[in-house]
């Protein structure tokens, strides 16, 4: 346990500037202590202690501002830099070596059932306010930029950017078809569902009224 505690420690001061000193850093890292008190939380939801790993939880959300479900399979040497507003989803998978910034969301759509959110390779870095939504994944060494929104998969060492993201950038080469104007836009994908489905429904209604009138008639 204290050498587990020793290598997240160790990864807090590699990768952020600001940490100056062991004892330092385990007292007012918060993302370490998130990560720290998910390793409890983890334990306790893989043996269907559902409640207390929950409370656990939710303790950890009170203390640091991170909210990270229990049942997140968080790597090694995870970095949480700064971490307020960062939220983990249950099925949600953190690779060694990761660096989340704050505000980052690892959350679904709203739409996918069992395995519903983000999995991330090792040592990817997620900007601050990106969020990844949905059962994709994210290659390793791979970087979202700050504020984008990740609808789709990413490949290895590949950089995504902008709402909704897309990448720019694969092992330091801009990609060879790279679109800049006819971006898929989510927003309009969704609008474009609600219409058809409003348009099934009112043909469906018509055809309903159309059968019931000569009912009426007779009576």
């Amino acid at each position: 346990m204290f050498e587990a505690i020793k290598q997240e420690i160790q990864a807090v001061q590699e990768r952020d500037p600001a940490a100056r000193g062991a004892l330092e850093t385990l007292l007012v890292s918060s993302g370490l202590h998130a990560i720290l008190l998910h390793r409890p939380a983890h334990w306790l939801y893989q043996r269907r202690r559902y409640l207390a790993a929950r409370l656990i939880s939710q303790f950890s959300r009170f203390l640091t501002g991170i909210e990270i479900h229990p049942g997140a399979k968080i790597g090694r040497g995870v970095l949480i830099d700064h971490g307020m507003g960062v939220v983990i989803g249950e099925t949600a998978e953190v690779g060694d070596g990761c660096t989340l910034y704050q505000g980052v969301t690892l959350g679904g759509t709203g739409k996918d059932r069992g395995k519903r959110h983000p999995t991330l390779g090792k040592n990817v870095t997620v900007g601050c306010g990106a969020k990844i939504l949905g059962p994709l994944r994210v290659g390793d060494g791979a970087k979202v930029a700050a504020n984008a929104v990740l609808l789709q998969e990413i490949p290895a060492e590949a950089t995504a950017v902008g709402v909704p993201a897309r990448v720019v950038r694969v092992r330091g080469r801009r990609p060879e078809a790279l679109d800049h104007v006819n971006i898929p836009d989510p927003v309009a994908q969704e609008l474009r569902q609600l219409h058809a489905s409003l348009e099934l429904l009112e043909r469906r209604v018509r055809e309903l009224e159309g059968a019931g009138q000569p009912a009426r008639a007779a009576g």
